[in-house]
């Protein structure tokens, strides 16, 4: 077997995964409005994938072509066109999946017309509406032969391309962007009669109603015609180093360039004159190396994600209440409760509350000296920095590590830092060559004369938005070797060149790779000295080749190894003699499987960690990484119970074979069971005994 076959390559294994996604839009058993959802999600991933996976790909196809090296440029552009094959083929799965949707709508009364399906009632309130609302927001590009239209686009926005037609004349060309920044993207039209029927019209069709409005007066036309497109671009940017300013100036100065970084995709009306797309080609530069393809009515769908339910509540997911644990309410602190015992929380099935009450009590509690905190990314209105910033008002000293290129989120981060610093906190920035990804807050107390350190180890970021919807651990500890280990990992990122020595902790890049392999490799003895082997693992990506070897390896000595993996995955399981022993699946369901958790057995002495870093060669060697061990049996335990009704899982569970052809996983005989509702009834049932 060649060495490329023994890995699947981790682009494939990412649109693999967004079919995933696409699986929970197509599922009837899925409500309606959730399932429309779905298909917002699916369409924010993909911009993303190629934004950040597929502007690789065409970098390393120009490096290569460069340096020479036609065999990896070759290589490269297989890759491109296989990306592109399946791309093209979702995409239609995708056209199918929406208009079965959106009939699955129209059987609860909801409707989503299009201009030419409107009644005169209808059609006179959208003109109305624009006129008055939207209008304003309108600022229309008359292309020429001088305008640089790349140069004017935004990478996220929706648009309509414009051919003003004149008899006997060339058509003259004109963008208009749809303004989903400053007005909503969907619209409810009041009912002229009976309020049964909901009829909802997108931004869209509502512009492109009104499209003559806009230039009637400014451009002489016949005719006019209006088709939507989008340009996906480069979300890449470098840092000029030779510049003589500071680093959140460069980071600002760097984010500009995505601005005018060229187009990876652009993707139109399928109904786009032929004349107008050639046009639009070649006013985007878009060459042989991009993705230029037609597809339905409606672009940017991520804003789908935001669907309103003006029906029945049936239509939605039915509310899961986030439980208030007893280990936090029983007590009058968070300290005290801490000190009492190790506290495992499982978000978003555990109020979040209880984390920023943590960080809230800190900041008033005057025994409290010192916070301190890495960010990664952040809720727009964050609880967590308003108290923060408190506590330096109430002469704390507090220290937050922000990582500012955390992508994506880089300026709201860079303004954050800036408030911080007003304030008074001492924000670090990181390290140069190493993005900061751990989750790790550490709280320091005076208690009878000696310092105590309380330590946060999580597997999510500090988001009080994402908390709701993405699934992680949280671990409060105050045992003084694991918090000393955390406030070491701080004095690491302020002073990266001294040596620092960790017994408990796993931390990239200094030894995560080294423990985990030593964990496997011992896995392998235990089992060759006869004693209970076997490793379970969850994380979000597994596609770093040396840690795979260390798997193949042990499958070949016999060991079980099981695997929960959401996104890509390169390990290609069930191949005889490589990775029989071996599999894994993925859960995609209402709740976005977010933790990285590793269980080994131990010989019998079991050992469970938590992290949040995955197998990726950039977590373990580019980035600054937690994975703390969970010491407390109960709460091993708890993680154990867990793992296992995912592997239970019976109606969102897939499996990931060698071809990743995302095969639900079979039934059989047993109950039907969805793990994200199961782990919610579990951890009710034990606050229910506490």
């Amino acid at each position: 077997m060649e060495s490329t076959d023994l890995y699947y390559p981790k682009e494939l294994s990412w649109l693999a995964f967004n079919e995933r996604v696409l699986q929970e839009a197509a599922d009837k058993n899925n409500p309606a409005v959730e399932r429309i959802r779905f298909l917002g999600i699916y369409s924010n991933n993909l911009d993303e994938f190629f934004r950040v996976r597929v502007s690789d790909v065409k970098r390393q196809i120009i490096i290569a072509q460069n340096d020479g090296n036609e065999l990896e440029a070759q290589h490269q552009r297989k890759l491109l066109e296989q990306i592109q094959q399946k791309v093209m083929a979702l995409s239609k799965k995708f056209d199918t999946i929406h208009k079965d949707v959106v009939k699955a709508l129209a059987r609860y009364n909801i409707y989503i017309l299009q201009k030419h399906e409107l009644t005169d009632y209808q059609r006179e309130w959208v003109r109305n509406y624009f006129i008055n609302k939207v209008l304003r927001h309108i600022a229309p590009i008359l292309i020429d032969k001088k305008t640089d239209l790349l140069s004017r686009l935004n990478g996220n926005a929706v648009y309509m391309y414009v051919a003003l037609r004149r008899e006997g004349r060339s058509p003259r060309f004109a963008a208009v962007q749809v303004p989903t920044s400053e007005v909503s993207r969907f619209f409810l039209i009041p009912p002229q009669k009976s309020r049964k029927n909901k009829h909802i019209i997108l931004l869209d069709d509502m512009i492109q109603l009104s499209m003559e409005d806009i230039f009637r007066g400014f451009v002489k036309f016949d005719t006019l015609e209006s088709y939507s497109f989008k340009m996906t671009r480069d979300a890449e940017y470098s840092i000029n180093d030779e510049i003589d300013e500071s680093y959140v100036e460069k980071m600002s100065e760097s984010m500009k360039q995505r601005l005018i970084a060229e187009p990876v995709r652009v993707i139109h009306d399928q109904d786009m004159p032929e004349d107008m797309v050639e046009d639009l080609q070649k006013r985007l530069k878009v060459t042989k190396l991009d993705t230029l393809h037609s597809a339905g009515h409606y672009r940017n769908f991520k804003d789908f994600i935001g669907f309103p339910n003006p029906g029945r509540e049936y239509l939605e997911h039915p509310p899961l209440p986030a439980i208030d644990t007893k280990d936090f309410s029983a007590y009058n602190t968070v300290f005290d409760a801490i000190s009492d015992h190790d506290i495992l929380l499982y978000y978003p099935y555990h109020r979040f509350l209880h984390f920023t009450e943590f960080v809230r009590q800190a900041a008033f509690d005057p025994n409290v000296k010192s916070i301190r905190i890495n960010i990664y990314r952040v809720a727009s209105h964050s609880r967590i920095i308003s108290s923060l910033i408190d506590a330096v008002d109430n002469g704390k000293k507090v220290t937050v590590i922000v990582e500012l290129r955390a992508r994506f989120d880089e300026e709201a981060n860079i303004e954050w830092s800036k408030r911080m610093t007003d304030a008074g906190i001492r924000v670090v920035l990181g390290v140069p060559s190493l993005k900061i990804h751990s989750k790790l807050c550490i709280v320091s107390r005076e208690e009878r004369g000696k310092l105590m350190h309380y330590a946060h180890f999580g597997t999510g970021n500090f988001n009080e938005k994402t908390a709701k919807i993405y699934t992680d651990f949280s671990l409060f500890t105050k045992n003084q070797e694991l918090a000393e280990e955390g406030n070491a990992v701080f004095d690491l990122i302020s002073n990266p060149y001294r040596r620092y020595k960790f017994q408990h902790l796993q931390i990239s890049p200094l030894n995560a790779r080294t423990k985990i392999q030593s964990l496997i490799r011992q896995e392998i003895q235990y089992l060759k000295e006869g004693h209970k082997a076997g490793i379970t693992f969850k994380i979000n990506n597994l596609v770093d080749n040396e840690l795979i070897d260390d798997l193949y390896r042990a499958s070949q000595a016999g060991v079980k190894i099981r695997g929960i993996v959401r996104g890509m995955c390169s390990l290609r399981p069930g191949i005889k003699g490589l990775s029989e022993n071996i599999k894994i699946i993925s859960v995609v369901d209402r709740f976005l499987e977010h933790p990285r958790v590793m269980i080994f057995n131990g010989g019998g002495n079991r050992k469970v960690y938590i992290s949040s870093a995955d197998w990726m060669m950039r977590n373990m060697d580019n980035r600054i990484e937690v994975g703390a061990p969970v010491y407390d049996d109960a709460l091993q335990q708890r993680i154990v119970d867990i793992m296992e009704i995912q592997f239970r899982d019976t109606m969102k569970a897939r499996e990931i074979d060698k071809e990743q052809v995302n095969q639900y996983v079979r039934r059989g005989n047993r109950k039907k069971l969805r793990s994200q509702e199961e782990i919610y009834d579990y951890l009710k049932q034990l606050e229910e005994k506490k």
